[in-house]
């Protein structure tokens, strides 16, 4: 039996083994027997059409990833067979529910865990769906991830994106982008509702101002790992898991009134809308590409170049951020002040809960719940000294007047002053880091940033801040509940006509895996035309099973005529019973639409 987490995960893989708790929150149970007999065919119908089209327009990677993680064609996969097939190269898969909020997502691909979102789109969004489901996830993303050169590419984006600034506003605008993929993925949304929240989706991007990092980053990811093509632009094969997963935009995407653009950084310049159609593509050159466009978007971002610019940027997202000095102490909470000499960054101050860590490891007696108000703290070298204080010895120290239980005075470069007694000095990894002290006044010029009726100072050591990133270091400890949406996707309710539907849809299956029973195929198809007479999927795999078994004709030429008057009458439904049709033909000529394998 699997080893199972509380929450149901699978213990099994390493790579999920491995996540911290504030991401398992986000983790569900698959519940792998709500999927119903329509759900399984939906499934197979995408499966095997996506397979026949992408064999001649994907990346050769992708069949090769096929072929690798062996996933059904048949039937929708379990996330413990994925992590079983995944663990071969090291991932894992959770499952969660819809979309999870970027932050988390990237987190995730740095541990090497791919998120499934497990809904299965409805049949009326067979050719694309604009919430994720497990078709996006198990069938995208998953076989692409084979290739060691691109599964690298994800985990450094995932290490990458899990640092980037991400404001208040990024979450509303996911919040509303979630809430209007769900309405549209409803069967018998109210039109105005689904108005009502385009809008607030519009509104929200049109007032987002400057985006953020995540924001940027969001869009490099988009136009990549969602959308991207690759090779020559005139001659591009496919490997973005959104492209791999839509029927509809696969065949679409390649044609010429959809712009390919050569990729580079300015694709992060370009927005997206996640509800329909994208208008534009990027072309990489290879997977090389990527990862160089991704080192390139990373060497300005605030975890690489900390300093003033860090800061600010930490400042500007009003959320809680690390800055991280020379010493290697890491400073969590909501940034909200920084004084500067020039573009040199030397006094920086936290607002209401923050905590110190080294290592991504929270210091003992050092957490929220003890800096509850918030931190201050100087940056800089000591006039006293032009060793960096981080790196000055006990003995240095000591010459210096800077001995525990003894008072001093400190003097910065920069003009700030800390005086008091020494309480305790800590180090970390042989790096000097804080300094606490008691009856402590810090002044910079005439303004007090400290005095000792405030309690004990604790004085980050660091001759700069290296790096200023997303979130606290320590996550766990800092107990950042991460902004889990409250709003859950909608199952569809089956009610008892839609159960007749399911069962009929259980006894075709049954039959086709059976070989046997074909004499009550024409029953199902009368009971399907006089019960569910817009059912076209159904009537499609009775059609399939006749046309492979070559046995009742008059059967068979009833369903090709209500399929034939459906598809011209019914525009949504016309290009899927084409293709319908033209797979059972190729099947027909003896032609393989999919790999023999994968059945």
């Amino acid at each position: 039996m699997p080893m199972k987490s509380n929450s149901g995960i699978s213990l099994n893989n390493t790579a999920v083994a491995a996540l911290p708790k504030h991401l398992l929150q986000f983790a569900v149970d698959q519940r792998y027997d709500d999927y119903t007999p329509v759900d399984h065919a939906v499934w197979r119908f995408i499966m095997r059409q996506n397979t026949f089209f992408l064999k001649e327009y994907a990346h050769k990677v992708y069949f090769q990833g096929l072929l690798d993680t062996g996933i059904s064609f048949e039937r929708i996969p379990r996330i413990q067979e994925m992590n079983d097939i995944l663990a071969k190269i090291g991932w894992g898969a959770v499952a969660v529910d819809g979309f999870i909020p970027p932050a988390a997502f990237m987190e995730f691909q740095a541990y090497k865990v791919l998120v499934i979102a497990c809904d299965m789109r409805q049949i009326h969004h067979i050719e694309y769906t604009p919430a994720p489901d497990i078709v996006h996830e198990a069938a995208g993303h998953a076989p692409i991830i084979v290739d060691r050169e691109y599964s690298d590419y994800l985990q450094r984006f995932g290490e990458v994106g899990a640092k980037a600034m991400s404001s208040k506003k990024d979450f509303e605008l996911y919040q509303a982008i979630r809430h209007l993929s769900i309405l549209k993925e409803q069967p018998d949304s109210d039109p105005k509702e689904i108005e009502e929240a385009t809008k607030l989706v519009e509104d929200r991007q049109k007032n987002l101002g400057e985006p953020s990092e995540m924001g940027l980053l969001s869009r490099l990811h988009w136009w990549t790992v969602e959308y991207g093509l690759i090779g020559a632009v005139e001659s591009a094969k496919i490997y973005g898991a959104g492209l791999l997963s839509s029927i509809g935009e696969s065949v679409s995407c390649l044609e010429a009134g959809v712009k390919k653009i050569p990729y580079s950084i300015e694709a992060a310049n370009t927005p997206f809308d996640i509800t329909t159609k994208q208008p534009q593509l990027f072309v990489t050159r290879d997977f090389k590409q990527l990862a160089d466009v991704l080192e390139e978007f990373a060497s300005k971002m605030a975890f690489m170049v900390g300093g003033l610019e860090g800061i600010n940027k930490g400042i500007e997202c009003n959320n809680t951020a690390t800055c991280e000095y020379s010493s290697g102490l890491q400073v969590s909470g909501t940034l909200t002040e920084v004084i500067a000499q020039g573009k040199a960054p030397i006094y920086l101050r936290t607002t209401g809960p923050s905590a110190l860590a080294c290592a991504n490891r929270e210091l003992s007696g050092h957490g929220r719940d003890y800096h509850k108000e918030g931190f201050g703290s100087p940056i800089g070298e000591w006039k006293q000294t032009s060793t960096s204080p981080d790196s000055l010895t006990e003995d240095e120290l000591r010459k210096l007047g800077v001995i525990e239980g003894k008072k001093a005075k400190l003097e910065f470069v920069s003009g700030v002053t800390v005086a008091g007694q020494i309480d305790k000095i800590t180090r970390r990894d042989g790096k000097l880091v804080l300094i606490s002290f008691s009856d402590c006044t810090a002044n910079y010029g005439d303004r007090i940033l400290f005095e000792p009726a405030w309690g004990t100072y604790d004085m980050a050591v660091g001759a700069r801040v290296t790096s200023v990133f997303n979130g606290a270091a320590d996550k766990d400890a800092y107990n950042q509940v991460a902004l889990i949406p409250k709003e859950r996707t909608i199952k569809v309710p089956s009610d008892a006509k839609r159960k007749r539907l399911e069962n009929l849809y259980a006894q075709v299956r049954k039959i086709r895996e059976s070989k046997t029973g074909y004499e009550r195929l024409g029953e199902i198809w009368e009971t399907q035309q006089a019960e569910h007479s817009d059912d076209w999927l159904l009537s499609m795999e009775i059609f399939e099973i006749l046309d492979e078994i070559e046995q009742q004709p008059d059967l068979r030429r009833k369903i090709d005529k209500f399929l034939n008057e459906k598809r011209a009458s019914d525009k949504d439904k016309s290009v899927l019973i084409e293709w319908g049709f033209r797979l059972v033909k190729y099947h027909r000529q003896g032609v393989q639409a999919a790999p023999a394998h994968a059945e």
